[in-house]
């Protein structure tokens, strides 16, 4: 890399490589610790396959919930940058609490990642776009190289955490994850300054003042911190209460969302509608994808032939085949967009969502196949997993950064976070939906019975997509 006189790095501020690197580092211990939790609760802790999965869902549905209440805590009070360094702490102490192979441990380690996600995952988002000013046609590029950065991290974790956490104990890959996580923060802590004065606390004289239980109002939010870590990790014991109250979470944040929208601009409240909208249709999108950490783990470990040159390859390396696409991909599917923006034939955000749920659809008809291979105790050939794996990857690159970089220029500034939130909450819904999915592959449905009805339900949502999308793009650009 080599400076520009203005302070960029090949046209970009300098913040956004740093905030590269720390999100690589904060998705490298995430997905070392997902590579694992799945074969970890079936394989160490003896959980039954629905218990497990159930266990799973309501986790990683945990995981994209909470960031709807931490964007909306940096958004009024904290700033995303002390956010960040919050929820890295939380993320930390987690990954380290998962070392100690105890239930009560796990399930508190998993209540400390819950509540540190939610503070770090949506800010640093949110952070990426502040570098920008509204208008600046370097911001999808941005959130591709971003994007490259949670995929170098996601790819990475998976060879390193999984294989040592298979190999030599499940500690040392949750350890490795944790080492992870504090090498992000320390870059964080150390070169913040290159985010120039984006990410500050909006009001920091909100931090001194005092709170209604008689301390400062960050004290009050500490000790809310505490209270809320043990509550998620109870949560995440009880996975049917999860998917009870998460509806009643997503109906409270549609209303205030839309009470929101309602004192904005009609082209800001338009827009708010546009993303609300988007985010349906993604949930069905993760929900398929989301297979990926439980149930095709699980088929991978039991039902595909892993031997390569004599050796068995670990399942929770297979994880890593996903990040390695995005980062084989990620730059040409970039160029690709920008070609055919040049020209006017750049398809648009609800039109590269219907792309993405179609291809997530062609990935199961493969899947489908290797289960078929797989019945009667025979053994699946290792390629059609990798082209599952391929075909849901172009589909994410369809959908994933094209969705974040739509939040930060379609949501309005002073909701910029929440929304940012909201995009996440589609991911908590998914998640739990997945876990639910992944636990009927235990039953009469089987794999093979499981992964057709993902091939109905994705590419018949890809096809209403398609015939909303002039009603969507015409509210995308405002109705005045």
């Amino acid at each position: 890399m080599s400076n520009s006189a203005n302070g960029e790095i090949f046209g970009h501020p300098k913040g956004l490589f740093l905030l590269f690197f720390v999100e690589m580092w904060e998705r490298f211990s995430f997905y070392g610790m997902r590579a694992l939790l799945i074969l970890y609760m079936t394989k160490a802790l003896m959980y039954e396959t629905a218990v497990a999965t159930g266990t799973y869902g309501a986790y990683t549905g945990l995981v994209y919930a909470t960031p709807l209440f931490g964007g909306m805590l940096a958004d009024r009070f904290l700033g995303y940058r002390k956010a960040i360094m919050i929820g890295g702490v939380l993320m930390a102490l987690g990954h380290f609490a998962m070392a100690i192979e105890q239930p009560l441990f796990f399930y508190g380690a998993l209540g400390l990642l819950i509540a540190g996600n939610g503070l770090f995952k949506p800010n640093i988002s949110t952070l990426v776009g502040t570098l920008y000013p509204e208008g600046d046609p370097r911001r999808d590029g941005a959130f591709t190289i971003f994007y490259m950065g949670i995929n170098l991290g996601a790819f990475l974790a998976p060879l390193i955490c999984g294989f040592i956490g298979e190999t030599y104990g499940w500690h040392y890959g949750f350890g490795l994850a944790g080492i992870g996580m504090v090498l992000g923060l320390l870059l964080f802590m150390k070169w913040q300054s290159l985010v120039g004065e984006h990410g500050l606390p909006p009001k920091p004289q909100l931090f001194s003042e005092r709170s209604v239980v008689g301390v400062s109002n960050l004290n009050a939010l500490y000790i809310a911190i505490a209270i809320a870590v043990p509550f998620f990790g109870l949560l995440v014991s009880r996975p049917t209460w999860v998917q009870w109250s998460l509806p009643f979470l997503g109906g409270g944040a549609l209303i205030y969302i839309l009470r929101e929208a309602f004192k904005c601009t009609r082209e800001e409240r338009d827009r708010i509608f546009v993303i609300i909208v988007l985010v349906f249709f993604s949930i069905t999108f993760w929900a398929c994808f989301e297979q990926a950490g439980s149930s095709l783990t699980l088929f991978t470990d039991d039902h595909v032939d892993r031997s390569m040159f004599g050796w068995e390859i670990p399942a929770s390396m297979f994880q890593s085949i996903n990040p390695m696409f995005i980062l084989i991909l990620a730059i040409p599917f970039s160029l690709l967009w920008s070609k055919l923006g040049r020209v006017n034939r750049d398809p648009s955000s609800p039109m590269k969502f219907a792309l993405a749920l179609f291809q997530i659809g062609l990935g199961f008809v493969a899947l489908i196949i290797a289960a078929q291979q797989a019945a009667d105790g025979n053994k699946a050939a290792m390629g059609w997993i990798i082209l599952a794996y391929f075909l849901h990857t172009t589909g994410e690159l369809c959908l994933s950064p094209i969705g974040l970089s739509m939040v930060t220029k379609m949501a309005p500034k002073h909701l910029a976070a929440l929304l940012m939130g909201v995009w996440f909450l589609s991911n908590a819904f998914a998640n739990v939906i997945a876990g639910r999915i992944a636990a009927f592959t235990g039953g009469d449905a089987g794999y093979e019975g499981v992964f057709t009805i993902i091939v109905y339900v994705s590419v018949g949502a890809g096809i209403v997509l398609v015939l909303i999308t002039p009603i969507l793009k015409r509210l995308r650009h405002g109705v005045t």
